[in-house]
């Protein structure tokens, strides 16, 4: 089924089409119809009704057309009602400013909108530019369970004895191209958790899904990424360590950048740093570290206990420990390859142990309770300090728990224990 629309002005010729259903039944997408704004604008609204039950969501994937030709259509030139749409009547928006397209390259624009199941993993290619082709992969739960990405497990881990439903990909271990020239993110899904520990815990709402990577980001991947010396074979797997925050989302010669201050100016970040030069390279244009709260809750993954295994603090926490961290008592003092320990429930490896993981927020003392917390506008801290959680090499099990906070975050430190786990929170 087809619906056509020719316009003129800028872009002159916009089709819509719809694209075959992905499903064999279920969610159906009608009524696209493609407009531009001109000439107060140059955006391209994509509209279109998504016709699903009631309960059900689903991803849209947009592909675009001059003629005959596959356009390139980066994520970042996309925004709107992408992922995780519920039925009715739904807008996406493209930016062709953002892909260097004009008229003469294609006069006649045209899209197809696939309704797909929500990707369980994200797999983004950093050797491959923006918008090309397989430069993004997904992988669904429904292929997963068939064995068509390798090793994968069921309920992996228990909650204080109970069960905690998921499925994980156990294979992402098994290729080394996934610590290197690939990065993968698994889903997270949206729900309310405690946050701390005891009386001190705080009830937390994250109301959006977020992409979490699987591993803590490696040398090579930040090669990949940011440039430099590539590091030596035995090394291209490790974490990336000895980064500061400012050269994550400020400015690359380590220092204080006033005109970006998270939560005060968002998700902006500058465009030479760490953050910038990713989101440049794969598309993707809400890359970042994630909040406390979201580290927090991507590290318990369904857990209320002290370590995600679903096992508390006792007397034989070292052999817990030691199937989860590298830490003080085995690390030996350096940094390991990364997803050689178990992964928590979402099929998450390292968030104990290896290295401390930078997030987003000011540091302060308390933890309040809240919806979508972005953290507190300064920091209680003298100098200022930004949070980081999970524990590194040097440090005892205490810090290896799922909760404890630490007041030693200066922006500008590079220390060979600071690294960086990517979330890419949904719109």
């Amino acid at each position: 089924m087809k619906t056509t629309e020719v316009i003129g002005k800028t872009l002159t010729g916009l089709v819509a089409c719809l694209a075959l259903n992905a499903f064999s039944e279920g969610p159906a997408i009608t009524d696209v119809k493609v407009r531009q704004r001109w000439p107060w604008s140059r955006l391209v609204d994509i509209n279109y009704v998504l016709e699903c039950g009631d309960t059900e969501s689903v991803c849209v994937t947009v592909t675009g057309y001059s003629g005959a030709t596959r356009l390139n259509l980066p994520l970042a030139s996309l925004s709107g009602d992408l992922f995780s749409v519920s039925g009715g009547v739904r807008r996406i928006v493209w930016d062709p400013m953002k892909t260097g397209y004009t008229n003469e390259i294609m006069p006649w624009f045209s899209v197809e909108l696939t309704p797909t199941e929500v990707p369980l993993y994200m797999i983004v290619n950093l050797t491959a530019g923006a918008g090309a082709t397989n430069q993004i992969e997904y992988v669904y739960e429904a292929e997963l369970v068939t064995n068509k990405w390798g090793s994968w497990a069921r309920d992996p881990v228990t909650n204080n004895g109970v069960p905690v439903a998921s499925v994980i990909w156990t294979g992402v271990t098994n290729d080394p191209v996934y610590r290197t020239d690939k990065l993968v993110l698994r889903r997270v899904p949206a729900g309310t958790f405690q946050m701390g520990s005891g009386s001190g815990a705080k009830a937390i709402t994250l109301t959006k899904d977020y992409y979490a990577s699987v591993f803590e980001l490696t040398k090579m991947q930040w090669y990949r990424v940011a440039g430099g010396t590539a590091p030596a074979l035995a090394d291209q797997g490790k974490p990336q360590g000895a980064v500061s925050y400012y050269d994550l989302r400020e400015y690359p010669d380590n220092a204080d950048d006033p005109d970006i201050n998270w939560p005060a100016t968002g998700y902006t970040v500058s465009p030479d740093s760490f953050m910038g030069k990713l989101r440049d390279k794969t598309g993707i244009g809400g890359f970042d570290l994630p909040t406390e709260a979201q580290w927090e809750y991507l590290c318990r993954a369904g857990t209320t206990t002290d370590f995600n295994s679903g096992e508390m603090w006792s007397a034989d926490f070292t052999n817990t420990i030691n199937q989860l961290a590298w830490w003080k008592a085995n690390a030996d003092s350096k940094l390991h390859t990364v997803g050689e320990k178990r992964p928590n429930a979402w099929g998450l490896y390292d968030t104990h142990g290896n290295v401390w993981e930078w997030c987003l927020d000011w540091y302060t003392n308390a933890l309040v309770a809240a919806t979508d917390p972005a953290g507190p506008g300064t920091s209680s801290e003298s100098p200022p300090k930004r949070v980081r959680r999970g524990g590194g090499p040097w440090d005892d099990a205490s810090w290896q728990r799922s909760w404890p906070r630490t007041a030693d975050g200066k922006p500008d430190a590079r220390i060979a224990d600071r690294g960086i786990r990517l979330v890419w929170t949904m719109p």
